[in-house]
């Protein structure tokens, strides 16, 4: 007998028994959160994600590294873990600077079913503040300390609205530029990073989006449609009318 590709599989297995797979996935691991974060101390939490709902995505929670609870949001790690959906890593032992200067050492491992589709992840956080600040000292008497280190800063919450202003707020950061001063390339080219780190796949997100910049929602859902269409350089056409001229 030939055997199927997961693909084939999705497609024939009932919607409703992949569910309860998944949930029987996360109902096996939810009591390992609890004894990972005991074995590693007060300085590890352990987070279950359950990505079918990502604005409410933590299903189990043990620590307080970066003080979510059961019911809060992901990160922008798992948004952009659920933007690559079934192609999505593992990835392992990253450093982010979290909120007060708090630097965290993470791994997210990815959950899939048995037809391989993604849906959750199981993350393991560790604060390693004081390691890095015993590490510097340590070099700095050994006389090999070197310029130090600038990780990117995550935001972590439990409001799924406050990591995707911080992901806006990154953005123009980067470019320097508030929306206003952006050309339409640049603000099709936000629009397109947005999207490729998961923002839109939550829930209200446009609305929010389109709050922040100050244009229409029907502006947003413009430049977005957009920026899927049209190659990374060289977009075009989209709608610049200031939001106080529109009707």
């Amino acid at each position: 007998m030939e055997s199927q590709d997961p693909q084939t599989l999705r497609e024939e297995e009932p919607v409703e028994e992949r569910e309860r797979e998944r949930d029987v996935i996360l109902r096996a691991l939810a009591p390992l959160v609890g004894g990972i974060a005991a074995t590693f101390g007060p300085v590890c939490e352990v987070v279950l994600h359950d990505y079918r709902r990502p604005e409410r995505s933590v299903v189990a929670v043990a620590g307080a590294v970066t003080g979510r609870t059961v019911g809060g949001a992901m990160s922008e790690i798992g948004m952009r873990v659920l933007a690559r959906g079934d192609a999505a890593v593992d990835e392992l032992n990253y450093v982010t600077r979290a909120g007060a200067g708090k630097l965290v050492k993470s791994s997210t491992m990815v959950l899939r079913d048995s037809t391989n589709a993604v849906f959750g992840a199981l993350c393991v956080n560790v604060d390693v503040t004081e390691v890095d600040r015993a590490r510097a000292v340590l070099a700095a008497l050994a006389g090999t300390a070197a310029g130090p280190s600038d990780p990117p800063a995550t935001t972590f919450g439990d409001d799924i609205d406050s990591v995707v202003d911080a992901l806006l707020d990154a953005h123009l950061l980067r470019q320097d530029q508030t929306w206003a001063g952006l050309d339409r390339p640049r603000r099709l080219a936000l629009f397109r990073s947005l999207d490729e780190h998961g923002v839109f796949a939550v829930r209200r997100a446009i609305e929010q989006t389109a709050a922040r910049l100050g244009i229409s929602r029907a502006s947003a859902y413009t430049y977005l449609s957009q920026a899927r269409a049209t190659p990374a350089t060289g977009a075009d056409g989209a709608d610049d009318t200031p939001e106080g001229a529109r009707s």
